[in-house]
């Protein structure tokens, strides 16, 4: 979806077009699996940041191209909602320093970024949803210039045949509708990006599948939209609703949703990607010329355009990618479960954990997936993003168990022999991995700390004033660095 996609209409046989593409590409996917050399030798990872901007006050700011324009650094990238912008962080090895380095680049380039964004009064906030986002703000007038996002917005419109319904009842209700995916903009995540072999990869992904709760439970940072106390990462439920193409029936007949946790666990990232064909209509069916069998025959690497595309429109929370770098093709999981922040410090203790857990899990003898069903998996997902580091999650010997008891238990010393297994140092690994300790000691974490600053003044200053000032409160400490179990002692 990162593609530049001029606005169009889709006639029908644009869309039979499209699909017999489509087809072809899954065809030689399968192939290259079987026939092709993928690039496996030393897997990289990567990083990608969504952010949010306001202004002095807190208040959303409406200026990413201005903002685009001052930083001038081809690592920020547009992105849905005029409120929102996004770091791509070069990829790099895990092995030695790597998260210490990257959490250098990601804070010197945050640091310039924040500096030259003050010039046109904006501030860039790591948060999940903005906290300060009010009904105003949520229009189709707020997105991004970008002809795809409103090519995107309207296919998803006209799928669905009438308005988007927000409906999420948490500590508190929230009932809306939008005209337009912009409520999607108020999602803003952390994604991982981890490479790995096709023999790899169904591991890798499993893995990553089987702890995505226990993800969202530690570094849950969503609780506030339009006002409202929701779930602890809100932007789970609203990121499925706001994208959802399904009218009313279809959800009653068992039609699946665009975004996605799966319902199953696999074999090979064949699976997610035959299942992706299979399942999913084409929301923006732009055929390419490329003649991807006649590619592979001239021992060329096929781009396969229509299936990357087609699976850019399914948010699966761990997405297969197949992307091709210096010639030769790679496959990875993109980690999506995450909300951006609160620090870099924090981001990258989430990544050191997630990393860890993914690499040690996908290699033992008895898979974790054996033992669990993938039902229990997506329960502790929902059960995680409402409740955060308070949720209790199914796992397979201890029964019913809170999740920060899991980690601590459990979790923590299997995260540091995978991190160990990438080379990673032992002084790196438990700085990192001692923030999640702390946090599943202290039981703060972003959602928790913000909760609670809000609540400390809601009496005596109203919702929308507490939380315009927890938010400044937010900003300040963000910049410091520190973690955020830190935070008030």
């Amino acid at each position: 979806m990162g593609e530049e996609i001029a606005s169009q209409e889709f006639s029908r046989a644009d869309r039979a077009r499209y699909r017999e593409k489509v087809r072809q590409c899954l065809d030689v996917f399968t192939r290259m699996l079987r026939e092709s050399v993928f690039d496996t030798d030393d897997p990289m990872i990567g990083l990608e940041i969504e952010l949010n901007l306001v202004d002095d006050r807190g208040l959303p700011a409406m200026k990413n191209a201005e903002v685009l324009e001052q930083i001038a650094d081809p690592d920020f990238q547009t992105e849905l909602g005029q409120f929102n912008v996004e770091i791509n962080v070069p990829p790099r090895h895990l092995h030695k320093d790597g998260l210490e380095v990257y959490e250098e680049e990601l804070r010197r380039s945050l640091n310039h970024a924040e500096q030259r964004s003050r010039e046109v009064g904006a501030h860039m906030v790591m948060i999940g949803i903005l906290p300060t986002l009010a009904d105003a703000h949520l229009t189709q007038d707020a997105l991004s210039p970008n002809p795809r996002y409103r090519l995107l917005s309207d296919q998803i419109l006209n799928s669905r045949g009438e308005d988007i319904v927000i409906d999420i009842a948490g500590v508190e209700r929230l009932r809306t509708t939008a005209d337009s995916i912009i409520p999607e903009a108020a999602c803003t995540s952390t994604q991982f990006h981890l490479q790995c072999s096709p023999d790899d990869f169904a591991g890798h992904w499993n893995a990553a599948q089987a702890v995505a709760g226990i993800q969202l439970a530690v570094g849950a940072n969503s609780p506030v939209l339009l006002g409202r106390e929701l779930w602890r990462e809100t932007r789970i439920p609203l990121f499925e609703q706001a994208t959802d193409t399904r009218s009313e029936e279809l959800k009653a007949q068992g039609v699946r949703p665009r975004v996605w946790f799966g319902e199953r666990w696999i074999t090979s990232v064949f699976d997610l990607f035959e299942e992706n064909v299979r399942y999913f209509p084409a929301l923006l069916p732009v055929t390419d010329a490329e003649d991807p069998e006649q590619v592979l025959a001239d021992g060329g690497v096929p781009t396969l355009p229509e299936l990357r595309l087609h699976n850019g429109t399914i948010y699966r929370w761990n997405r297969p990618v197949y992307d091709i770098a210096d010639g030769v093709p790679h496959l990875r999981v993109e980690n999506r479960v995450l909300a951006a922040g609160p620090t870099v410090v924090d981001t990258l203790a989430n990544a050191a954990f997630w990393f860890g857990l993914v690499r040690q899990l996908s290699g033992s003898e008895r898979p974790l997936w054996s033992q669990m069903s993938f039902s229990a998996a997506e329960e502790n997902f929902h059960q995680a993003a409402r409740h955060g580091i308070e949720a209790e999650v199914y796992w397979p010997g201890l029964g019913q168990v809170r999740a920060a008891e899991l980690v601590l238990r459990r979790l923590l010393p299997v995260a540091a022999e995978g991190l160990a297994a990438w080379g990673v140092r032992a002084e790196n690994s438990d700085r990192l991995l001692g923030i999640i300790e702390q946090r599943c000691v202290t039981g703060v974490n972003g959602a928790s700390w913000f909760a609670d600053r809000m609540h400390a003044r809601d009496a005596d200053l109203g919702r929308a004033e507490a939380v315009r000032r927890a938010l400044v409160d937010y900003r300040e400490l963000m910049h410091e660095n520190a973690p955020v179990h830190t935070w008030d002692s």
